[in-house]
């Protein structure tokens, strides 16, 4: 466009000084900066963090507001009591403190999880500071969202008290009919013989395979390895404590080193495949 105007001119500072260990976390509907409630934080309640390292996942508990306004405490118990059996299930137990104590689980924590993001190429990190734009590689992209299988087990509580225990579908028949129309005629069932046949197939390996698909036995392994891996708790340091200043520090560059470009804009354009 001819009307827009260039307003200036950033030198550029590059510095891999943090990688691999600078992460892009997203936070879907985060209207506000990832800090501990101040009603939790009264208690000495803080966010927790914890990963597993060879799967890569990662996990951050932040405690919920405890006021009577904002948190139903009965509530809090059905839930605590749920999330606590879906620890147990998936082997990812943290509520061994609240048991010794004797106290009743509750949900005083929101948790999310992690999933990685492949990335495609290389992302960059940049922020302008006094006229200049730093650059600092991304290692890793997560997108957080909460966890909430604990109301997978509620839901299973529920259908069993029902008496629904044979079949796991919440669906209905749809409304019930029109008293007013007349019922719909039946169509008489059609009866057709099916021949099925099953056999056992063997790998090149002469071992024997079930039913289940190459893909699928393949999510199963990676879902049985992740949980059986151990969490490892990591330090949660939000942007006003004096690591999160120290970090963020590090993201610029003190290299005054200027470099000289030898190449021109012919060179330059050759190297792109493609053009």
């Amino acid at each position: 466009m001819d009307d827009d105007e260039l307003i200036s001119v950033l030198p550029i500072h590059y510095s891999n000084s943090l990688s691999p260990n600078v992460h892009i976390h997203q936070f879907p509907l985060l209207s506000r900066p990832l800090q501990t409630p101040p009603a939790a934080a009264v208690s000495g309640k803080r966010i927790r963090a914890r990963i597993k390292p060879i799967t890569r996942r990662l996990e951050i508990h932040v405690p919920v507001d405890p006021r009577p306004e904002v948190w139903n405490g009965e509530r809090s118990k059905e839930l605590g009591a749920a999330r606590q059996e879906d620890d147990r299930e998936k082997n990812q137990d943290v509520g061994k403190m609240k048991q010794m104590e004797g106290e009743d689980p509750r949900l005083a924590e929101a948790r999310m999880r992690s999933e990685l993001i492949p990335q495609e190429g290389a992302y960059m990190l940049g922020v302008v500071r006094n006229g200049q734009l730093h650059l600092q590689p991304i290692g890793e992209t997560h997108q957080f969202r909460p966890t909430l299988t604990y109301l997978d087990i509620m839901s299973r509580k529920s259908r069993r008290s029902r008496g629904d225990t044979g079949s796991d579908d919440d669906s209905d028949d749809g409304p019930p009919p029109d008293p007013d129309e007349p019922p719909p005629k039946k169509k008489p069932l059609e009866v057709k013989e099916v021949q099925v046949s099953a056999r056992k197939a063997a790998d090149d390996k002469g071992n024997l395979q079930g039913g289940l698909s190459a893909v699928r036995r393949e999510m199963l392994l990676a879902i049985r390895a992740e949980e059986d891996e151990v969490w490892e708790d990591l330090d949660f340091c939000d942007g006003e404590t004096a690591e999160g200043h120290e970090a963020f520090e590090a993201v610029f560059s003190q290299n005054e080193e200027h470099l000289e470009c030898k190449s021109d804009i012919t060179a330059f354009l050759k190297g792109i495949k493609g053009l």
